[in-house]
């Protein structure tokens, strides 16, 4: 016995072009200039401000001798590992401000980061380094020591000589365990971000080159 066959029912299912057709996002490319530079700079500064959330929080592998990463170093790292010594000096300023209004301005950290953008645009210009994961993670550790030096030296400056020593004491643990949790913890913001930025630029050459 044939069971019947409801014609109707292919009928009703829609081609698979056009569910394709309905819900096809146009490329970046086809986008307009300024809704590309809009996203671009919603992605940066949203990734800055997750950076700042993240620094007070103490999750489970993010904790070493009550220290967390830097996130904002880690940052500047990945901005400045591709760009001029300007910009990564720059970024270096701004982030550190913004770690400033979070916690106390004297001593700043403005200072350790710009420094830090500084030396990480002078080590892509000079190409002393590979740009990839072990590296940035070597990278991240040697700025993360000298940063917390840099802070400890301020410290120094603005405090009793009787403080000296213990100050020096805390800030050896500080920046080991800083050094570590954050060349650990490098990866996970320098891949997002790195594919992002290097999409954006290729992106726009692409486009510069069709207009040309």
């Amino acid at each position: 016995m044939k069971i019947p066959a409801f014609g109707n029912s292919r009928q009703k299912k829609p081609k698979s072009s056009e569910l394709k057709s309905k819900f096809q996002i146009l490329p970046l490319s086809r986008w307009h200039p300024g809704i590309r530079q809009l996203l671009g700079w919603i992605v940066t500064v949203g990734s800055v401000l997750l950076c700042l959330l993240l620094l007070p929080t103490r999750l489970p592998g993010m904790e070493l001798l009550g220290i967390g990463p830097n996130w904002l170093l880690i940052w500047v790292v990945a901005w400045s590992v591709k760009r001029p010594v300007f910009s990564g000096a720059f970024a270096g300023i701004v982030l550190g401000l913004l770690q400033d209004s979070m916690t106390s301005p004297n001593p700043t950290h403005a200072l350790s980061l710009a420094i830090v953008g500084i030396l990480t645009g002078l080590l892509k210009k000079q190409r002393f380094i590979e740009e990839d994961f072990i590296s940035i993670a070597v990278i991240v550790f040697g700025m993360a020591v000298l940063a917390e030096t840099i802070f400890g030296l301020q410290l120094t400056l603005i405090s009793d000589d009787r403080k000296i020593t213990d100050i020096w004491t805390y800030y050896q643990r500080v920046a080991l365990a800083s050094a570590i949790l954050s060349s650990l913890w490098a990866p996970v913001v320098y891949y997002p971000l790195n594919r992002w930025w290097q999409r954006m630029k290729v992106l726009e050459e692409l486009v510069k080159g069709v207009r040309s």
